[in-house]
């Protein structure tokens, strides 16, 4: 989310993963997480017993502002450029769908999976504006007490029709790997059942239009910018995968949410008035399982117990280390204990490279990257450590990056149940639409390599505007007017 609205890598921008270790504090640090600024609703902090998403477990305060964004988001750009006349705001299940798009000068807002109500933070208000207020007094997340998930269409016109029931599914928190998926009433699990289906996108498109509605977007003299974070596909493509029956529905249905949003805009700012991007924070790869019954060699890795491997019991005998050499591992960074390292007065940068050594010969492992040879540039120059360069930032990245191979597993949480997960710099996590459609741009298709990265400068170019503070991508001339 942070690429999309800065324009720069993470090596720039600063945020390298959703959990990094704080190397100052020794503690692990969720990216938008900031005990300075804490909610505006008391007590609705994520639910910690069902979140899927372990970041949440290991946040200290349920604070939260974009301070660790190291530079400016277009959306900055675009407030300063109008004198702080812009309107500017971003909403999302997600915090961190919500928080970076929003930038430092903007409004955000998130589901709350333990109160059902979109929230946000002291940094964007001292007290909810009035028609918040009445949208979660509604209590429209209620509405699907007791209901359920049922397919859009007859079972027979989908492409996984025949596919509902796959042994690597996930039930979660019962809400079942087969249609129908009952949302329940049970106040510990429901709210976060509706976000793991398509309940979530619509909730979020509702508020949205009351937003529009209320903040009288795209109504002045000046641009306004709005981003929404549609993200219960991410949640339903973990519990699920992309190649499931489960996802397929989500996706027919996020098209009709869309049309919704499309035609609401349309009718209250004109969509000759609108510019529309559409984008994602990462591509989608399928179950290890799903391509091993297409005769793929694939499997899931452990990493957690990485340090139990006899190849790094050897390496800590080799350097007199009697216990834990791995300090934490959460993806892709495994970090190393400095302090144990310190204590045999050993050479870091040496111990970095026998370390990462071992685990390029661990079965699913592509590649294993220290912190050193980034630093020393003791690299081959080929794409794949030109991609990990971009994510390398000195002060928050750990001290060997891990890279699984194609369509393996490899995850920090070893109890947390995923059937897919993405972050690898593999095509299939890295291949995101970029659609653009507003006034005078023709319609086409455009088939070259561009990069999430392109959006930000595209956009500032568009309304011209300075690109972000760390922005290095190249503005889309197709996209351009004039061009």
């Amino acid at each position: 989310h942070t690429v999309l609205a800065t324009g720069a890598f993470p090596s720039i921008h600063g945020m390298v993963a959703n959990v990094w270790l704080d190397r100052e504090t020794d503690e692990l640090a969720y990216n938008i997480e900031d005990d300075r600024y804490g909610l505006l609703s008391k007590g609705s902090g994520v639910d910690k017993q069902t979140e899927i998403d372990p970041t949440q477990k290991l946040a200290r305060t349920d604070g939260r502002s974009p301070a660790s964004i190291l530079v400016s988001t277009f959306s900055d750009e675009l407030f300063v450029s109008n004198g702080g006349q812009s309107k500017i705001f971003a909403v999302s299940v997600k915090d961190r769908g919500a928080v970076p798009m929003a930038g430092h000068a903007g409004k955000a807002f998130w589901f709350s999976k333990k109160s059902g109500e979109f929230i946000t933070s002291t940094y964007y208000y001292d007290e909810y504006p009035g028609w918040v207020a009445d949208w979660n007094q509604r209590k429209l997340a209620d509405r699907y007490q007791g209901k359920t998930w049922a397919l859009l269409n007859d079972r027979s016109s989908y492409v996984f029709g025949a596919a509902d029931d796959r042994p690597y599914e996930e039930d979660f928190a019962g809400f079942g790997r087969t249609f129908p998926h009952p949302y329940g009433k049970d106040p510990d699990t429901y709210y976060t059942r509706l976000t793991l289906s398509p309940a979530g996108d619509e909730l979020t498109l509702d508020f949205a239009r009351t937003l529009i509605e209320n903040e009288q977007l795209g109504q002045g003299e000046v641009t306004d910018y709005l981003s929404i974070s549609f993200s219960s596909t991410d949640y339903i493509g973990h519990l699920f995968g992309p190649s499931s029956l489960e996802t397929e529905d989500n996706i027919l249905r996020l098209d009709r949410t869309l049309a919704e949003l499309f035609s609401y805009v349309d009718k209250t700012v004109g969509l000759e008035n609108t510019l529309i991007v559409l984008s994602a924070d990462h591509g989608g790869p399928e179950a290890p399982e799903y391509m091993a019954s297409l005769g793929m060699e694939t499997g899931r890795l452990t990493p957690n117990r990485v340090d139990q491997e006899p190849a790094l019991a050897a390496l800590k005998q080799r350097f007199g280390i009697g216990k834990e050499l791995i300090e934490v591992y959460r993806h892709p960074y495994i970090y190393l204990d400095h302090d144990v390292i310190r204590e045999q007065g050993l050479d870091q940068m040496e111990v970095e490279r026998a370390v990462a050594e071992k685990l390029r010969n661990l079965k699913g492992v592509a590649a294993a990257v220290s912190s050193s040879e980034l630093l020393e540039n003791d690299l081959p120059d080929t794409p794949l450590t030109r991609q990990i360069r971009r994510n390398f930032h000195l002060k928050r990245s750990g001290d060997i990056y891990l890279v699984q191979e194609p369509y393996w597993f490899l995850f920090s949480n070893d109890s947390l149940p995923l059937v897919a997960m993405h972050g690898s710099p593999w095509r299939y996590d890295t291949f995101v639409p970029i659609f653009f459609a507003g006034k005078d741009i023709a319609a086409q298709r455009i088939n070259r390599l561009v990069h999430p990265v392109d959006i930000a400068p595209t956009l500032a170019n568009y309304l011209g505007v300075k690109p972000p503070a760390g922005s290095v991508g190249n503005p889309l001339y197709e996209v351009l007017p004039g061009k």
